[in-house]
């Protein structure tokens, strides 16, 4: 009998993580992973559901930026961002700019069901639903909803205040810059089930002070995550981003990534992912952001792909890219029930470097199997 294993990798943004939360950010991953794979014996255990799980508990964690943890818009309020992909199919859903709604990826994840069954006048089905659209449609799935203020934790209430009275009240006509941990964005996961299926997702709150209606990339198709499969099931990938999302959103960045490393798997040569990363990361996302004049491309990956072994067995290998200072990660399998989660930092050496060749990504591969 063929022994079950499932995979799940979560991530809780790339951006800057400060000592003081990083123990409440290490068990919310943790906790995200756990609730994924071990939650109740009839859990669905597909791809899809599993990243829905797992984001759903991020969401509801005041130390993250997505759900409950929201950072506020310029108006005090939180409008919420997610997005899933089913790497077997292709099927996309998302929600964006969307309040009262305790898990946005639920509801990212009933439109990705709903645009899969027919409708009855051959309509095309929405991948993307926004705002008080998306909150009808929450309404008519029974997805749960909440009043809008029960939406705002206290950490995101104290920074908005902090930062909406620099902004009205500036000292000497400069209101100053949000701090970098103010910056962090998205929380996502991705999965490979027993089957072998792939799948990603994201979900965030968005940019501190954003404009109400705002749209990241986490609602956008082919910039927040991307998930494939080819045709024979052989070779495939998912990934979640995190980072600025107007500046991930300008390259499709998640798009981009899966078309790259769909390219080089079909050339039937061997398959450099680090390569992928360092290329896309640079020369098509850092680079051309730069010629627009921006100083700080803003980016993380988190990479699950799935390679050719030896006797044509599929090999599962997990990555984690990003131009940020920091990426708060976390892995587990039903193997091995123990989740690991870490706080990756950009080492000094690191910094040195990019002064030296101006590459600003730091990439490295994560154990999943142990």
């Amino acid at each position: 009998m063929k022994e079950r294993c499932i995979y799940v990798a979560v991530h809780g943004g790339a951006g800057y993580h400060g000592v003081a939360s990083e123990q409440s950010v290490k068990s919310a991953l943790k906790r995200a992973c756990a609730r994924a794979l071990w939650g109740s014996p009839l859990d669905d255990s597909s791809a899809l559901s599993v990243v829905e799980r797992a984001i759903a508990v991020l969401e509801d964690d005041e130390y993250l930026n997505a759900g409950y943890g929201s950072n506020l818009t310029i108006d005090g309020t939180v409008e919420c961002d997610a997005a899933v992909m089913d790497g077997l199919s292709g099927d996309f859903g998302s929600v964006g700019a969307v309040p009262g709604l305790k898990n946005p990826i639920k509801l990212a994840s009933a439109l990705l069901r709903h645009s899969r069954e027919p409708d009855p006048l051959g309509r095309i089905r929405p991948m993307t639903l926004v705002a008080s659209g998306a909150y009808s449609f929450a309404l008519s799935k029974g997805i749960q909803t909440v009043a809008p203020n029960e939406m705002i934790s206290p950490r995101a209430t104290n920074e908005w205040q902090k930062w909406k009275s620099r902004l009205d009240h500036p000292v000497d006509g400069d209101p100053g810059s949000l701090p970098q941990d103010a910056m962090q964005d998205t929380v996502g996961a991705v999965a490979w089930d027993d089957e072998g299926n792939l799948a990603a997702g994201v979900s965030s709150g968005g940019l501190l002070l954003k404009y109400s209606g705002r749209i990241g990339e986490a609602a956008t198709f082919g910039a927040g995550c991307w998930a494939q499969q080819s045709r024979s099931e052989r070779s495939g990938m998912a990934c979640s981003i995190s980072g600025a999302g107007e500046h991930i959103m300008r390259g499709g960045l998640a798009r981009v990534l899966g078309e790259a490393l769909q390219s080089r798997q079909s050339d039937d040569g061997e398959l450099d992912t680090h390569h992928v990363l360092l290329r896309i990361l640079n020369q098509q996302f850092t680079e051309p952001l730069h010629q627009r004049g921006e100083q700080m491309p803003n980016a993380g990956v988190l990479l699950l792909t799935k390679e050719q072994g030896e006797d044509d067995e599929a090999v599962r290998k997990l990555w984690c890219a990003f131009t940020t200072e920091s990426m708060a990660v976390a892995y587990a399998n039903t193997i091995k029930r123990s989740p690991k989660a870490s706080i990756l930092r950009r080492p000094a050496l690191i910094d040195s470097a990019v002064n030296a060749d101006k590459s600003s990504v730091f990439i490295t591969a994560l154990p999943i199997h142990r």
